[in-house]
């Protein structure tokens, strides 16, 4: 018996811990301007009509349309901020170039997916979106760069009329913005790094960290970003249930999935077919 209750006791304790490791910061002011929104996937982008993902086109659509867009930003070679989903250019451009090694000038010789758009910087794609309807930003790291990332973008942000959250797979853009820009939404990006090739490249521990969202306690962010199909994760019910934190669903492609979680309070992040 009394060995059964050490059991219960030390189940109990580790529970305690789990659910102090997933406090997110709450009742932030500002999230009432992002929530219901639908965001267009790295713009409205349609490669079959000649408009490609985070181009200008793309998201001049999603800002005409009155949709918010997600999009993903890189740190240049010389302090640029790049609009683009891959370090590597080789898929939207086929070319093998790294992103953070390039210049600005440097990206209007290589078009996107063959049409007459170039990857664009940060500062363009928010003149599209000045006074109108929100950004979801994601920060990409690479090679340890979350600081100058974080900075250059925030520099650039200061004085953009517009609303705006950032977000990141990496923890260190979260503590970072908690730190040094606590009034900005901040949010973390996750999914199932445990299954498939997701996370490649990590240690399982890293992989299962960012799965189960252990890093919540040290950067508080005011929403989770989950890939849809993978939100049972256990660590997010419970975030819901406990604590009510804001969700993002990423990346729906189904007019009846998206309407489906909207009716849970999931803001989405949608692609490939137009709401």
């Amino acid at each position: 018996m009394f060995a059964l209750i050490l059991i219960v006791c030390f189940l109990l304790l580790v529970f305690l811990a789990w659910c102090l490791l997933l406090q997110p910061r709450r009742n932030q002011p500002g999230w009432e301007k992002i929530a219901g929104f639908r965001y267009a996937h790295r713009g409205l982008h349609n490669t079959v009509e000649g408009v490609p993902e985070n181009s200008l086109a793309a998201f001049r659509r999603a800002a005409d349309a009155g949709f918010g867009a997600e999009l993903d930003v890189h740190l240049m070679a010389d302090g640029s901020l790049a609009v683009v989903h891959d370090s590597n250019l080789h898929r939207v451009c086929g070319k093998d170039l790294v992103v953070e090694s390039m210049k600005k000038e440097d990206l209007l010789n290589y078009p996107l997916e063959g049409t007459g758009e170039t990857v664009p910087l940060l500062e363009d794609v928010l003149k599209l979106f000045q006074e109108k309807t929100p950004l979801v930003i994601e920060l990409k790291v690479a090679g340890g760069n979350a600081v100058p990332l974080t900075d250059r973008v925030m520099t650039l942000l200061k004085d953009w009329n517009g609303v705006y959250c950032i977000e990141s797979f990496h923890p260190a853009v979260l503590l970072h913005l908690k730190k040094h820009y606590p009034a900005v939404i901040r949010g973390q990006l996750s999914e199932n790094f445990l299954r498939g090739n997701d996370g490649a490249g990590y240690s399982w521990l890293t992989r299962a960290v960012l799965t189960w969202l252990l890093t919540t306690a040290f950067t508080r962010p005011d929403f989770i970003a989950y890939n849809h199909v993978s939100r049972s994760c256990p660590s997010l019910r419970l975030m819901r249930k406990l604590y009510g934190v804001h969700e993002v669903g990423w990346t729906i492609r189904n007019r009846e999935v998206m309407e489906r979680l909207e009716k849970e309070g999931v803001v989405p992040i949608f692609e490939k077919f137009v709401p």
